[in-house]
């Protein structure tokens, strides 16, 4: 008869720290892969090393920044005591309770995204004229498709799934600048793409959907760095 193998047992706790030790060394490394990874999407977008750089570094401040815009009043039922009343009857709601949401937009995960992309429309006409239509039709499939797929979640936001706004925006630009001639503005209407999409499709086109979500604060572009917007058109640009 086969031999019973030695039991696993008296490793286990071996294991577990080396897996431990391996994610913490990750984590460690993540923040640089993440940094160089942005730097690389931004450079194809034909901005210098400096400015690349002066980017990333405010979309990491800026993700600490809200601006508000307005406040939408709610008026949600809440429970309150009404005196001297027997305990098995607890709590009615017999009146309402008006309360505010503030609606707000974030430095770095929206409007700095914003800004380059409306500085990159600019270069994308000037540079290539006839990429005018490209352009549109790539911001109009994703816009289309990130409203349609956005779905709101209360006391989350928006919720929008990561990789298809990225996949069109990507594919739009290869399909419609497929030409050697289109090759420099490629990665930039993907990232226009990227923008829009999430932007426009999913978090303004939503907004009154978004304001009745029941939050305190409701931010654009409020997860910063990894806000969908930031995600989707950096990734757009680093695989276009």
């Amino acid at each position: 008869m086969p031999e019973r193998p030695a039991s696993l047992d008296p490793y286990l706790p071996q294991i577990g720290c080396g897996i431990l030790i391996l994610a913490l060394v990750g984590m460690c490394f993540f923040p640089f892969v993440l940094v160089d990874g942005m730097s690389y999407a931004l450079r194809k977008l034909h901005l210098s090393a400096p400015a690349a750089t002066l980017t990333i570094v405010a979309i990491f401040v800026g993700s600490l920044i809200n601006l508000p815009l307005y406040r939408v009043n709610r008026e949600l039922p809440q429970a309150v005591p009404m005196g001297w009343i027997r305990t098995r009857m607890g709590w009615v709601p017999m009146e309402r309770s008006r309360t505010q949401t503030i609606v707000a937009v974030n430095v770095g995960g929206c409007i700095i995204p914003a800004a380059l992309a409306i500085y990159l429309t600019s270069f994308v006409l000037h540079e290539v004229p006839q990429a005018r239509l490209a352009l549109i039709l790539a911001v109009l499939v994703n816009v289309a498709a990130c409203h349609w797929l956005a779905r709101p979640i209360p006391g989350l936001g928006i919720a929008l799934p990561a990789f298809i706004p990225v996949m069109l925006a990507v594919g739009s630009a290869w399909l419609l600048l497929a030409g050697s001639q289109y090759q420099d503005v490629r990665a930039p209407v993907a990232f226009i793409a990227g923008v829009s999409g999430p932007l426009l499709g999913a978090d303004l086109l939503n907004l009154r959907r978004f304001e009745r979500l029941s939050a305190g604060v409701i931010s654009i572009g409020g997860a910063g760095t990894f806000d969908g917007i930031v995600v989707c058109s950096l990734l757009s640009a680093f695989l276009a």
